[in-house]
């Protein structure tokens, strides 16, 4: 398979470690080409080596059929959350609340502690963003085409080149998570380092990386004394005011609760609606029909979720345990990608079509098991109206240089650069 792919140059100063050698032995998902040709390599692991093994990493394994990552996912007992990033450096903060509560929790406290989360992610507290989100989507369009030149601009007709990941996707949920917790808007780009930070650096040397949550965690430290010394209502202070067993939850469960929600809350958003925006660039027709047809977008949305699902979480092996004859030691790190479970033949119809009029959908977008999820209302409302106002603003548009395309390293699969020409404007 890799003697298939074109590699992308490799950082040799970024990571510690070289260029993948066989996808089967010796898999990264820090490679660039991982996520650039994800999909050939999880066709070609499910048919040669359903689950694959690195020493990279101390040790980690890469299943990629749906039976098993499904069953990785519910088994609690072999399978440990408290660390879900493979990572250089581990982040192994002290049980029962883990670095990033819920989702670094094991049960019991995980049950808790998620249900503290809950509310604040109803539907009936989610839905009103609707109209926030889609206002933000034009004001950020309306941008991009104001940084045209005259005469593009008076020309709706003309076409223009812009970059619908750097101005667009990953605009709207640094925004919006932003808003509730009630941090500065003016912050956003530290949000985006601190995403690259936890999310991309995963290789980088150990040092390095500890420095960069040492970062975050000040940043946040200043955040939550600021709501101490001026209250409001938003995200940060219900954490502050919640309880857990009827004690006030610890400054590191509330700092925790927090990392998940500006990390996890704002990259796999932004990732699924660059993805989305990628695939209708390259399928016309797809972007026809749903002008035609309006009433396909809530399939269209969930087969997007299916086919290009950005999460891939993680999982350490609680104790020595013999997985399907795989021989997993303690401490190893098994790496759950949903995207391909997705992708998995044997469990869905035409599995590697996107088809936007797919009914019976059960994809495992927003993960599997206890941790499933809990944003998933928020991110389907950012995505849908993202996506939606994008084709309604640009009706044509395409890849400008589908070679530009630059994807995401490690766990969070999704568009960094994304080069679209835009044909014709509303």
């Amino acid at each position: 398979m890799s003697d298939t792919i074109p590699q992308v140059p490799h950082d040799p100063e970024a990571s510690m470690y070289g260029p993948v050698t066989d996808w089967t032995t010796d898999f990264d998902h820090a490679d660039p080409d991982y996520n650039r040709h994800a999909h050939e390599i999880w066709a070609d692991l499910r048919e040669t080596c359903p689950v694959a093994h690195t020493d990279r990493y101390g040790g980690t394994w890469l299943p990629v059929t749906h039976a098993d990552v499904t069953r990785i996912a519910y088994d609690t007992e072999h399978f440990t959350s408290r660390s879900v990033v493979v990572s250089t450096a581990e982040q192994l903060a002290e049980a029962p609340i883990g670095g990033a509560p819920p989702i670094t929790s094991d049960p019991p406290f995980h049950h808790h502690a998620r249900r503290l989360l809950l509310p604040p992610f109803a539907p009936k507290q989610i839905d009103p963003w609707e109209d926030d989100v889609r206002s933000l989507c034009h004001e950020l369009i309306d941008a991009m085409l104001e940084g045209m030149s005259d005469g593009v601009a008076d020309d709706p007709d003309a076409g223009l080149t812009i970059d619908a990941a750097v101005q667009y996707a990953q605009h709207i949920p640094v925004n919006v998570i932003a808003r509730m917790l009630g941090f500065p808007l003016e912050d956003a780009d530290l949000f985006r380092g601190f995403v690259h930070d936890v999310l991309e650096g995963v290789n980088h040397d150990p040092a390095v990386r500890i420095a960069a949550f040492e970062r975050l965690d000040a940043y946040l430290d200043v955040q939550i004394q600021d709501h101490v010394d001026n209250p409001r209502d938003d995200l940060t202070s219900f954490l502050m005011h919640s309880t857990i067993f009827d004690q006030p939850l610890s400054h590191e469960h509330v700092r925790g609760s927090i990392v998940l929600l500006l990390i996890a809350g704002i990259d796999t958003t932004w990732s699924a609606i660059g993805s989305s925006i990628w695939h209708l660039a390259g399928t016309p027709s797809d972007v026809q029909r749903l002008h035609a047809e309006p009433e396909l977008w809530p399939t269209a949305i969930e087969e997007f979720l299916r086919a290009y699902a950005p999460v891939t979480m993680a999982r350490m092996v609680a104790q020595d345990h013999d997985f399907n004859g795989c021989p997993m030691k303690k401490d190893e790190w098994v790496l759950l990608p949903f995207p391909a479970a997705n992708l998995d033949p044997a469990e869905f119809e035409r599995a590697d079509e996107v088809l936007i009029d797919r009914e019976v959908n059960r994809h495992a977008a927003f993960g599997l098991g206890i941790h499933r999820c809990l944003g998933s209302n928020l991110a389907r409302l950012e995505l849908r109206i993202a996506v939606e106002t994008f084709v309604e603003r640009f009706p044509e548009f395409e890849l400008a240089d589908p070679a530009a395309v630059r994807w995401s390293v490690g766990q969070i699969r999704g568009p960094r650069e994304l080069p679209i020409k835009v044909l014709r404007r509303a």
